[in-house]
C-alpha cells in the first residue's frame, strides 16, 4: 500500500522503535519469547555479577564481566529493536487507516426505502440492520448492502487508488465500506456490522503488530528453539562441576556468555520481526489478511483455482468473425447481427456494431428510427435481440438459440453446430443469431487472454504449484483458453458446487488450495479454500468467506498473495539455518576459551588464533549481538526469491545461509578480537 509504506530506516520509526525496545524490558512482555528470556537473564545476573565484583563483595574481573553483560543487554535491546521496528511500520499502516474514520454523522432512514423520514444520528450509534441514506459528498457511514440506487464511490482511502467505482443494488458489486465517500447520486444503505466490527476496524487491528497471533509454523518454530535453549542450558549447567573436578572452575560470566552463544539468539531475536514484517508487505500489496495463518499458508500452495474472466483473460471479448449458415451472405449476418446489438451496452455487443462497421459500413442506424423494441439479455432467456415490426432478431448462446428456434417451429441446422465448434476449438465463444425461425450463422468473440500470463503461470510451476482455470464456459473453449494460458487444468461449466467439490478433492488428497471470488456464489469455495482472496469490490458474503481481501479488486494479486508467503517462510527458513550454522563457529571462539586451561588438548580447537580466553569469550558475545543489527533489514524485508523447485530451492538456501552462517561469525569474530586487542580490552 503505498500511501502508507514506510521506508524502513524512517526516522519517525527508528526513535519510536528505540523507545519501544526498552518499554519492552518488562519481563512480562520478555518471557514471550522464550529464547531472549534466558538472555535477559544473562544481562541481569551479569550485570549483578559485575557490579558484586565493583564493590568486592565477590572474586572476579569486574571490568570483563560488565562488558559481557554491556552486550547482552544490546543483543536483547536489539531484539526488542527489530521487532519494535516491525511492529512501528504495522502501526504507521493502521494510523493512516485510522484517519479515514472520519464520519460523525449519519442520515438514518424510518424505513428501509429512498424518501423515507431521515433522523440525524451519530455514526457510532448505528447497529447492524439499521438503513442510511448517502448522498452526494457524504461519508459512508457504515460497511453494509446497497438496497437501493447507484452511486460514484471514492474508495481511495480504503485501496490507495484514485479511479471511482460505482456500487449499486444487486449483483457483485453492492457492497459498501464505512469511511468511503460518495461522489454523485445516492445509496440506500442496510448496514451489516456493529460498531468496532467493521471491515476498517478488523482492517486496523490486522496491522496492528502488537495484535498478531503466532502462526502454526511459527509456534513449532518457536517449540524447537525452546527445546534447543533447554538443551544447552542442561549442558552448560553440566559444565561448572565438570571444570571445577579437574582444577580449574569455570566461571559463571564465562558459563552465561557460552549458554547465550550456543542457543539460537539470531533467529530468536529476529522470529517475532518476520511474522510481523510477513503481515505488514501484504498490506503493503494492498491486501488485507485476516489470519497470519493464512499468510503462511500462502506460502505452502500447491494448488491455485483461477477464474477466466478478468483473471487469466481481459474478461472483455471482442467480435473477430462473422460466419454465416448455409444459404445467407456474411453481409446479411452482420446486419442481424448488429440490429440485435443496437442497444446492448456490453463491450461485446459494442464490438459487434463496430465489427459490422468496419467490413460492410453499416453506420447510423438506431432503433428510433427504426421503431424497432430492444429486448435486453435475461438470466432465464439467456438471449437478447430486437424486434423491428414483423422481424424478430435474437442473439445468445447456442443452447437458449436452439430452444427458441425450436419453440418456433424451426430447426438448428447441422452446420452450425460445426460452425460453433469451430469457434469454441480456437478458444472462441460463439454467439448464435436468429432471426425468426432461422439460423442466420455465428458470432465468433474473442476473450484476448493477458500479455505475460503465460509466463507467470510457468513460474508458479517451478514452485511446483499446479494451476487449475475456473470458467463457466463450454468444455471445448475452456480447453482452447486453458491451453493458450498455459495453465495446468480446467473446470468448464463450474457452478458453485462444482467449485466446492473440486476443492474438497484436492484437500482430500493432502494438497493445499488457494481460489479467489467477489460473488456471492463464490462464498462456498472460499470458505472451503484454505487461502481465499475475495474482492473488496464484491459482497459481503465473500469478504466474509474469505481470510483474505483484496483492496485492489484484482484477480490476479493471488499470484503475488503466494509469492509473499513463500518469501516469509523463506525467509524465516533461511535466517534459522543461518543462526544454527554460526553457532558452530562461536564453539571454536569459546570452548578452548573457557577449558583449555584444564584441558590443554582444546586448545586446537582455536583456528582463529583469538588473543586471550577473555578476548575470545568477548568477541563471541560481541558477534553474536551485532549480528542480530545486521540481519534486521533482511528479516523486515524479506529474504530475495525466486521461483523454483522445493530441491533446488533448498540447496540454495543451505549454500547461502547454512555456509554463509558457517564462514561469516569465524571472519567477524576474528575481526572483533583484533579491535579488542588494538582497544586493550583483550
Amino acid at each position: 500500500m503505498s500511501r502508507n509504506q514506510k521506508a524502513l530506516f524512517d526516522g519517525a520509526l527508528i526513535r519510536a522503535a528505540l523507545a519501544d525496545a526498552f518499554k519492552k524490558l518488562d519481563p512480562r512482555v520478555q518471557f514471550r519469547n522464550p529464547v531472549m528470556f534466558v538472555v535477559y537473564l544473562g544481562s541481569i545476573l551479569t550485570l549483578l555479577l559485575s557490579m558484586g565484583m565493583a564493590a568486592g563483595l565477590t572474586e572476579g574481573d569486574a571490568g570483563f564481566t560488565a562488558h559481557v553483560s554491556l552486550w547482552l543487554w544490546f543483543t536483547v535491546l536489539f531484539a526488542n529493536f527489530a521487532e519494535a521496528l516491525a511492529e512501528g511500520r504495522s502501526k504507521a499502516q493502521a494510523e493512516s487507516l485510522r484517519g479515514v474514520k472520519k464520519t460523525s454523522w449519519a442520515n438514518k432512514l424510518a424505513e428501509p426505502r429512498y424518501g423515507a423520514a431521515i433522523q440525524k444520528v451519530a455514526a457510532d450509534s448505528l447497529r447492524k440492520g439499521d438503513v442510511v441514506l448517502a448522498e452526494a459528498g457524504d461519508i459512508i457511514p457504515c460497511d453494509g448492502e446497497v438496497m437501493e440506487g447507484g452511486a460514484s464511490v471514492d474508495e481511495s482511502a480504503i485501496t490507495g487508488e484514485s479511479a471511482p467505482v460505482i456500487r449499486e443494488s444487486g449483483g457483485d458489486f453492492a457492497s459498501v465500506t464505512g469511511g468511503t465517500r460518495i461522489l454523485s447520486d445516492w445509496l440506500v444503505i442496510k448496514c451489516s456490522a456493529n460498531p468496532g466490527e467493521t471491515f476498517l476496524d478488523r482492517m486496523i487491528a490486522m496491522v496492528e503488530g502488537a495484535k498478531r497471533r503466532k502462526t502454526p509454523n511459527e509456534i513449532a518454530l518457536t517449540i524447537l528453539l525452546v527445546a534447543l535453549t533447554i538443551v544447552f542450558l542442561l549442558a552448560t549447567a553440566t559444565l561448572y562441576p565438570f571444570s571445577a573436578w579437574g582444577g580449574a572452575p569455570v566461571t559463571i560470566t564465562v558459563l552465561v556468555a557460552l549458554l547465550v552463544c550456543l542457543i539460537p539468539t539470531t533467529i530468536g531475536g529476529l522470529l517475532s520481526a518476520i511474522g510481523v514484517a510477513g503481515m505488514s508487505r501484504m498490506l503493503a500489496a494492498n491486501v488485507i489478511a485476516t489470519s497470519g495463518r493464512a499468510v503462511e499458508a500462502a506460502g505452502d500452495i500447491d494448488v491455485l483455482l483461477l477464474d477466466k474472466t478478468g483473471t487469466i483473460t481481459l474478461g472483455n471479448r471482442q467480435a473477430t468473425r462473422f460466419m454465416p449458415a448455409h444459404g445467407v451472405s456474411e453481409e446479411e449476418l452482420a446486419n442481424a447481427a448488429q440490429l440485435a446489438s443496437l442497444a446492448d451496452e456490453t463491450p461485446e455487443g459494442r464490438s459487434i456494431v463496430v465489427l459490422a462497421k468496419q467490413k460492410f459500413n453499416l453506420r447510423e442506424r438506431n432503433l428510433q428510427s427504426l421503431d424497432a423494441t430492444f429486448i435486453p439479455f435475461s438470466a432465464q432467456t439467456r438471449m437478447s435481440g430486437v424486434n423491428i415490426q414483423q422481424r424478430m432478431i435474437r442473439k445468445g448462446a447456442v443452447d437458449s438459440i436452439r430452444r427458441h428456434i425450436e419453440s418456433n417451429g424451426g430447426r438448428f441446422p447441422a452446420e452450425v453446430v460445426i460452425l460453433v465448434e469451430e469457434v469454441a476449438r480456437t478458444g472462441g465463444t460463439p454467439l448464435v443469431v436468429a432471426e425468426d425461425a432461422r439460423v442466420m450463422g455465428v458470432v465468433a468473440l474473442k476473450d484476448i487472454v493477458k500479455g505475460g500470463i503465460k509466463e507467470r503461470f510457468a513460474e508458479l510451476r517451478k514452485m511446483g504449484i499446479k494451476t487449475v482455470m475456473v470458467t463457466g464456459d463450454n468444455p471445448l473453449t475452456a480447453a482452447a483458453i486453458a491451453a493458450e494460458a498455459g495453465v495446468d487444468d480446467f473446470l468448464s461449466e463450474a457452478t458453485p458446487e462444482a467449485k466446492l467439490a473440486l476443492i474438497r478433492q484436492y484437500q482430500a488428497e493432502g494438497r493445499l488450495v488457494a481460489m479467489t471470488g467477489d460473488g456471492t456464489n463464490d462464498a462456498p469455495a472460499l470458505a472451503q479454500a484454505d487461502v481465499a482472496v475475495a474482492m473488496n469490490s464484491g459482497t459481503q458474503a465473500a469478504k466474509e468467506a474469505g481470510n483474505m481481501v483484496d483492496l485492489d479488486s484484482n484477480p490476479t494479486k493471488l499470484l503475488e498473495v503466494v509469492h509473499i508467503g513463500k518469501q516469509m517462510l523463506m525467509t524465516r527458513g533461511s535466517l534459522t539455518t543461518f543462526s544454527i550454522a554460526n553457532d558452530v563457529a562461536k564453539y571454536f571462539a569459546i570452548i578452548p576459551a573457557a577449558f583449555a586451561v584444564t584441558y590443554p588438548q582444546l586448545n586446537m580447537l582455536n583456528v582463529m588464533h583469538l588473543h586471550s580466553p577473555g578476548s575470545a569469550i568477548l568477541s563471541a558475545v560481541i558477534f553474536n549481538a551485532l549480528v542480530i543489527v545486521f540481519l534486521i533489514p533482511l528479516a523486515l524485508n524479506g529474504v530475495s526469491y525466486r521461483p523454483m523447485g522445493a530441491a533446488a530451492l533448498l540447496r540454495r538456501n543451505l549454500w547461502i545461509y547454512g555456509m554463509g552462517g558457517l564462514l561469516v561469525p569465524f571472519v567477524g569474530i576474528k575481526l572483533i578480537d583484533l579491535i579488542l586487542t588494538v582497544l586493550g580490552l583483550g
